[in-house]
């Protein structure tokens, strides 16, 4: 990373602290200024950030992932719904076989072998 765009990233965290100190320095009576001085600052740093080298890389692969997710093939309502109730299913039947796991190990060690009862 070079120099400048160490630079601008410096910049852009100072505009996200400056943001934040005119929260503070603001009175507590002026809520909506307040809150401006910080959305000012966070924008501020984002133009900054966009500006740079990491901020176009970063551009750069939203964009990209924006694209791959539109060559994603989605399934249909009807095979998602199938699906749903496929696992609802897995689980019923996953949960009845650890029930009869832990009744029978339960039986068997507290009935037969150690007679609680």
């Amino acid at each position: 990373m070079e120099s400048q765009d160490k630079l601008k990233l410096v910049g852009a965290l100072l505009c996200v602290v400056a943001g934040v100190a005119g929260f503070y320095l603001i009175p507590e009576g002026q809520g909506v200024l307040r809150v401006l001085a910080v959305l000012a600052g966070v924008a501020a740093a984002g133009g900054v950030v966009w500006l740079s080298q990491p901020g176009k890389d970063f551009v750069l692969y939203a964009q990209d992932s924006v694209a791959e997710a539109k060559k994603v093939v989605w399934p249909t309502r009807k095979e998602a719904t199938q699906m749903t109730v496929m696992v609802f299913v897995f689980v019923f039947v996953l949960a009845l076989f650890m029930w009869l796991v832990d009744s029978g190990l339960s039986w068997l060690f507290y009935d037969i072998l150690l007679k609680r009862g």
